[in-house]
Order: structure tokens, then sequence, then C-alpha cells
């Protein structure tokens, strides 16, 4: 006779399991400390502050080994890579450009 094959309960995780999941919770805080910035301060400095989070975020994907991407591997490694230095660069270069406004 077979004996039953008994399955352990499923417990969600509450915590990253990979240094890069670990890293893009670091860098949520990051964004989210930065919105706030804008939201009640200098938002010249809040969007910085982002671009500097997708920075880091295209220099992390680049460095991460694969099975420590976490998170950040959404999609491929060079895809990634470019969105975040584009939005980033995007997001620095508004930051600059956009004349004060009176008032």
């Amino acid at each position: 006779a077979e004996e039953p094959v008994t399955e352990r309960p499923v417990r969600p995780r509450r915590y990253p399991s990979t240094i890069g999941g670990a890293l893009y919770v670091v860098r949520l805080l990051v964004i989210l400390l930065a919105l706030l910035v804008v939201i009640f301060s200098a938002w010249r400095t809040g969007i910085r502050i982002f671009a500097g989070a997708l920075f880091a975020g295209a220099g992390l994907r680049l460095v991460l080994k694969e099975q420590d991407t976490g998170m950040f591997a959404v999609r491929s490694k060079p895809i990634d890579i470019g969105l975040y230095l584009l939005v980033g660069s995007l997001l620095a270069f508004l930051s600059v450009t956009i004349p004060d406004q009176p008032g």
C-alpha cells in the first residue's frame, strides 16, 4: 500500500528571496521619498532623486547575476537597462530644462 503524499501548506513569503529583490525594495523606498519631495518640497530635487533611483536600477540590473536579479528582471537585460536609462535621462533633462514659473 502506498502512503498518501502530504503537501505542506504554502505560506506567502513576506521578504525578498534574492539580493536583487531586497535592492528593488530599497529603490522603491527611494522613489517614494522622491515623490514626497516633489509633493512637499522642491520638485526639481525630487525628480533628480527619482532619476538617480532609475540610474541605480540600471546599474544594478547590469551587475547582478541573473539568479540574483529578483524583481529587477522584468524584460531582457538590455531592454531593462535601456528603459531605466532612457526614462532616468528624460526626467533629469526635464528637471534641468523646464523654466521656473512666475508666482
